[in-house]
């Protein structure tokens, strides 16, 4: 099996409840991992119709946004929960547990570039979150555990990208749109290239020790 990504939200008491209600209703924990790309899907929407809106529309669409990336984030918990401590996994759930992450990080990030019609900053700041997974998944392919370190790591780049589509959206009813968003891609952009040094730096010490 392969490594986990360390959450204390694994040890919480809603989601445990909820990893056992979802055991008891059979839901397998692929179809789990396939809905956080719907829930991305979700947040792609909000970000894109909040471009043209203003105010409380916008608003709206932006915490709608939020919604759907902290939904994704649910699915990636609750996936793994339900294959290991329900024991429901599967021989190919490795695949549905990470594939569906490359296609949702960037379909929530590019978006909120758009939103801010700064489309290039969220297309570089969706690119480095694919390849942060990729240095991480590049160490495991060699037999070094998987590094899971920030600064931005997939749970610090989503609560980045939650949060300042709220903000960005109170701070429209102000018209001070656009700001708080492209201040968190910028910092996606740039913890991404801070977490992607470290992650190979320690991968390339790990194999040098051998």
């Amino acid at each position: 099996m392969a490594e986990r990504r360390p959450l204390k939200s694994r040890q919480t008491k809603w989601a445990n409840a909820l990893a056992s209600l979802l055991v008891r209703w059979r839901v397998r924990p692929n179809a789990i991992s396939l809905f956080s790309i719907v829930f991305a899907a979700l947040a792609c929407a909000g970000f894109l119709l909040s471009r043209n809106a203003l105010g409380a529309q916008r608003l709206v669409w932006l915490v709608v946004a939020a919604a759907g990336i902290q939904l994704r984030l649910l699915c990636n918990l609750l996936d793994g929960m339900v294959a290991v401590e329900g024991k429901m996994g599967s021989k190919v759930g490795e695949i549905y547990n990470d594939f569906p992450d490359r296609i949702a990080d960037p379909l929530i990030i590019v978006p909120a570039g758009y939103a801010i019609a700064l489309p290039e900053l969220g297309w570089l700041a969706g690119l480095l979150a694919v390849m942060t997974a990729y240095v991480r998944v590049l160490g495991g392919s060699m037999a070094v555990p998987q590094d899971f370190s920030g600064p931005m790591a997939k749970p610090q780049r989503m609560a980045t990208l939650t949060i300042a589509a709220i903000a960005d959206g109170v701070a429209g009813l102000y018209h001070w749109q656009g700001r708080l968003l492209a201040i968190a891609l910028a910092l996606i952009v740039l913890g991404t290239i801070v977490t992607m040094a470290r992650r190979t730096a320690r991968m390339a010490r790990e194999l040098r020790a051998r």
